[in-house]
């Protein structure tokens, strides 16, 4: 991809929080709002090999490869980013045009995520969302495909408006501090009076990022003015050169416009 930036759609308390903390969540595959999202089902697993003797069987090894399929979703931390900041679709799920988008530099962001230890690699995996009408599922077992990158990156037609870019963390460490940006802090969206009281998959990844990553900030045409005061103040203390944007009603087209707001 050749986009310089990637943005994030949030509500104002999601984006004081990541601005003041200067951090991304990555949140499990399980976990995201589409519940065909990264799912083994993506598959066809009806086209067994044949084996010597029928050794393994045949139902063992496609109970095989839907486990493996489900481990790989159970093991995925995914932050999803748009390639656009002005999709009128995208502002209204966020509290109505309440919201921000927060627009981060690709480059200076992969600097710091590349050195988050993972299961099989170091750093965090870019993967454009690949959107379809109807699922033409591949045969596991003929590997026709990047099945590791179909399987987290394969999304519904109706999914396209979000121009989705997605980072994925492979089994992230569950240690670290901010102090150590080597590792990802990771933390409940929760508080949990037992460790055992809580499933692993809704832990949140919070890899740390330097200010300068947060290269602009994009108000909702509806944003509430106090709210908007104090996220000014905290997204300029995060990095003094960021630009600030008012998003306004373009009044010669149905479509949004930015104007930028001075120091």
């Amino acid at each position: 991809m050749n986009e310089k930036f990637l943005y994030k759609y949030l509500d104002v308390s999601g984006a004081s929080s990541m601005l003041y903390y200067k951090n991304l969540q990555f949140t499990n595959a399980t976990r995201l709002n589409d519940p065909f999202d990264c799912h083994p089902a993506l598959f066809d697993y009806s086209h067994v090999p044949e084996s010597p003797n029928n050794w393994p069987p045949k139902e063992f090894i496609v109970e095989k490869e839907k486990n493996d399929a489900e481990n790989l979703r159970n093991s995925a931390w995914i932050c999803s980013l748009s390639k656009v900041h002005d999709s009128l679709l995208m502002w209204s799920y966020y509290g109505n045009h309440q919201g921000v988008c927060i627009g981060l530099d690709k480059e200076k962001v992969n600097g710091y995520l590349s050195r988050i230890l993972c299961k099989l690699f170091v750093g965090a995996m870019e993967m454009e969302v690949q959107y379809r009408d109807v699922i033409d599922k591949p045969d596991c077992f003929r590997g026709a495909v990047d099945s590791f990158r179909y399987q987290l990156s394969t999304k519904a037609k109706a999914w396209e408006h979000e121009q989705e870019v997605r980072l994925l963390l492979l089994d992230p460490t569950p240690t670290g501090t901010l102090e150590h940006p080597c590792f990802a802090p990771m933390t409940l969206p929760f508080k949990a009076k037992k460790m055992k009281e809580y499933d692993w998959k809704e832990v949140r990844a919070y890899p740390c990022l330097g200010g300068e990553c947060f290269e602009s900030l994009y108000l909702g045409i509806k944003i509430d003015p106090e709210k908007k005061e104090k996220l000014i103040t905290i997204a300029r203390q995060c990095n003094p050169s960021i630009k600030i944007y008012q998003m306004t009603v373009d009044p010669d087209a149905f479509r949004l416009k930015e104007e930028l707001i001075k120091p």
